[in-house]
């Protein structure tokens, strides 16, 4: 297997960091490749320009236009063009990084941002009355694999259905689902840790064992089930849920994932 971790934390000595280098370590022994884009180590750009544009970029700009463009003809950054032959070399992705402000820290947005340009992550396949292009299951990275593996501050009871905070699982679907899977990525349930700012020595051995365990069963897990947009269950092309198929009890997110 061949995995990419895309790490978001500014301190190598965080706990983000120990999982990062944990994940590195547990993979690489058991026999796969590993590649590691560490954004801050990186000095990753977090904003979208003309400059990732090159030679295909407009005045005014036009960013999905442009971005597109400079796909078709070889003319992104290189560093954006180098991360996008990562995800297609990789077969697993890992995302790693803490939950701040309830989303993702913004240099992680804005690798999103620059890397999932037009013509690659989106603007794919045949728009027509019957299928509303390649994405939601379908798309340039289908056939791999992402992993949210979030450290979040508060406690677990404040992210569950009554917590203050709300469900964890409605905070990432942004994420899960409109980032990942659009795509195509198969989404395996997130590795979430709580209280992360109380971890002591003692209780990283717990959550080593934990992580581990969950890395070494990446091929095996069974990822969420979302409903892919070509497969009947969306009118096209209002791409709204078909009457009768609710399951009982469900409504927002939820809906979007089959029973």
């Amino acid at each position: 297997m061949k995995t990419l971790i895309v790490h978001a934390h500014p301190e190598p000595r965080s706990l983000n960091g120990a999982l990062k280098d944990l994940a590195v370590s547990t993979l690489e022994r058991a026999g796969h490749e590993v590649r590691v884009s560490d954004l801050y180590a990186m000095g990753w750009k977090a904003v979208v320009d003309a400059g990732d544009f090159g030679t295909s970029a407009s005045s005014p700009l036009k960013v999905t236009a442009d971005s597109g463009r400079a796909f078709d003809t070889g003319t992104l950054a290189p560093e954006v063009r180098a991360e996008q032959d990562k995800l297609l070399w990789a077969d697993t992705v890992i995302f790693q990084f803490p939950l701040w402000w309830y989303t993702m820290p913004a240099i992680l947005k804005g690798w999103f941002d620059r890397v999932f340009t037009y013509n690659f992550a989106y603007g794919v396949g045949e728009h027509s009355d019957v299928k509303y292009g390649e994405r939601f299951g379908e798309g340039t990275l289908a056939g791999r694999r992402a992993l949210l593996s979030v450290t979040v501050g508060g406690r677990e009871s404040h992210y569950a259905e009554r917590g203050v905070a709300g469900p964890i699982d409605d905070l990432l679907f942004p994420i899960q689902h409109g980032i990942l899977y659009y795509p195509g990525l198969e989404v395996l349930p997130p590795f979430v840790l709580y209280s992360a700012d109380r971890v002591d020595d003692d209780g990283f051995q717990d959550i080593a064992k934990a992580w581990e365990q969950r890395l070494l069963t990446l091929e095996s897990t069974e990822p969420i089930a979302f409903r892919p947009q070509n497969s009947g269950d969306y009118e096209i092309p209002s791409l709204e849920l078909k009457q009768g198929l609710e399951p009982p009890g469900r409504s927002g997110f939820r809906l979007h994932v089959r029973p």
